[in-house]
């Protein structure tokens, strides 16, 4: 399987991605990604270089989404001042559910990060999804703190505010790797 870049015209398949995933999620009891992912607001994160497609052959495995941006309101200016890296919207499709792929792309985003640089892999997770919240500390993360308020959207509370991270580390993720070198992050200390 191989890492590449999102392009343009992955935007369809990253929101049909995302319904999948709400769906499944739904059958589960969670409302996590109930509500449409603006098609826009995916394609700007793509022009950024920031969304990564997992690759089997013509079909697309998996994706996620690495940026050195932290969603407002959640982390500290303190944490903030720290070299970090933040991982979104990881998906796995759900015909390769099982295989740990997950774990893998989270290894991925960690060697990518330290090779930016970077001394954390940080996350959010939906507030409410207490599997997905063990899945991560089974995967290495710890839980820092959960934040209810913020900025939300329509000015409702928080809905992902579980915040975690892990130490950003070099990986075998068993991935071929066709992103571009990351960019060393700009911190000032």
């Amino acid at each position: 399987m191989i890492i590449t870049p999102a392009e343009p015209h992955d935007v369809t398949k990253l929101l049909d991605f995302r319904e999948e995933a709400a769906a499944w999620l739904r059958g589960l009891g969670s409302d996590q990604w109930s509500r449409p992912y603006p098609a826009d607001k995916l394609l700007a994160t793509i022009e950024a270089g920031t969304v990564f497609m997992l690759r089997d052959g013509h079909t697309t495995a998996g994706t996620i989404t690495l940026t050195p941006d932290a969603e407002e309101g959640l982390w500290t200016d303190d944490e903030l001042t720290e070299p970090s890296m933040f991982v979104n919207k990881l998906t796995i499709a759900r015909e390769y559910a099982g295989q740990d792929l997950g774990g893998r792309l989270l290894d991925w985003a960690g060697d990518r990060a330290h090779r930016a640089g970077a001394q954390w892999l940080r996350l959010d997770a939906w507030t409410t999804n207490e599997a997905l919240q063990r899945y991560y500390v089974a995967h290495g993360f710890s839980h820092i703190r959960t934040v209810h308020e913020g900025a939300a959207v329509n000015g409702g509370p928080r809905v992902s505010g579980w915040l975690a991270q892990r130490a950003a580390r070099s990986a075998d993720h068993g991935f071929s790797d066709r992103s571009p070198t990351p960019e060393r992050l700009r911190f000032a200390a």
